[in-house]
């Protein structure tokens, strides 16, 4: 059972009716995932807050969207499979490597370590193997970065759980299924 469905603006409380407004204001649209996070104006309001410091933090735009395909991969997510994809090629990812990233066959040695740790953490419910960790700060990232990829992996995950539980359509273009690779 689908039990979240996204709101009409005017279906929502006052303050997610501001917060679609806004939304609608700075991309041109209210993405289905958000319409339906706003029927808790408090999940949207502070998702999106949240979202906008971690994305001002020790990741770039294009690490920051390899975290989030990668756990979208993790989770099969096909919504957010398709918005980060789109959202990876605005930030400078070919097509191929929005791929490379989900299967983690990418060959920028940064953006692999990311991925790698980033589906460790999922597949094994927040605990990276050492080999993992150590790849991760082998290749410069530091510990705040660490700390900052939790944050960013339990807010795509929030994000993936919201769609295995709504009744929404995709209204990206939709990413290329993968469901023939085995992610481990």
């Amino acid at each position: 059972m689908k039990t979240l469905k996204p709101l009409q603006i005017e279906e929502a409380n006052t303050n997610s009716q501001e917060i679609f407004n806004n939304v609608k204001s700075k991309i041109g649209m209210l993405p289905n995932l958000y319409a339906t996070m706003g029927v808790s104006d408090k999940l949207l309001g502070g998702f999106l807050t949240f979202t906008e410091t971690l994305k001002s933090g020790e990741f770039s735009a294009k690490e920051y969207e390899a975290i989030a395909l990668a756990t979208s991969q993790a989770n099969g997510c096909a919504y957010c499979l398709s918005a980060h994809t789109a959202i990876g090629k605005m930030n400078g990812f070919t097509e191929d490597e929005t791929l490379q990233l989900r299967d983690r066959t990418i060959a920028d040695p940064k953006l692999n370590a990311l991925t790698t740790i980033v589906q460790e953490f999922v597949n094994s419910k927040g605990h990276p193997s050492d080999e993992a960790t150590e790849k991760f700060f082998a290749v410069g990232f530091n510990k705040a970065a660490f700390a900052e990829l939790i944050a960013v992996v339990a807010l795509t995950t929030i994000t993936n759980t919201v769609y295995h539980n709504g009744g929404f359509e995709i209204d990206f273009p939709k990413a290329q299924n993968m469901e023939e690779l085995q992610i481990a």
